[in-house]
């Protein structure tokens, strides 16, 4: 699963944690973000929730859902891609009701 969602996130990660050392292509998509992974840290995890809330408009409410979200940028992806999802369909109902 290769698309254009797990790329910019890929390029966001290096960007916002200045992983000058990292390419986007070394990053699996299926690989753990922390630990053992990509090695990641709590630190980080703050960074990117900002870049996520900022960028996206994605909010992580805790740190569970935070483990759930950032086991790897598949995770990721589809949790940025639920959450557009339901902000738009919260949209259509806020609009549907001021008519």
């Amino acid at each position: 699963m290769s698309d254009a969602l797990i790329l910019e996130l890929k390029k966001l990660i290096i960007e916002t944690l200045k992983l000058e050392e990292v390419t986007p292509e070394e990053i699996k998509d299926d690989g753990q973000l922390f630990g053992e992974g990509l090695g990641l840290d709590s630190i980080d995890a703050l960074e990117l929730v900002v870049a996520l809330e900022k960028i996206y408009g994605v909010v992580i409410p805790d740190s569970e859902v935070g483990e759930r979200v950032f086991r790897s940028v598949k995770t990721l992806a589809q949790f940025v891609r639920e959450q557009s999802k339901n902000s738009s369909q919260q949209s259509a109902i806020s609009k549907g009701n001021k008519k």
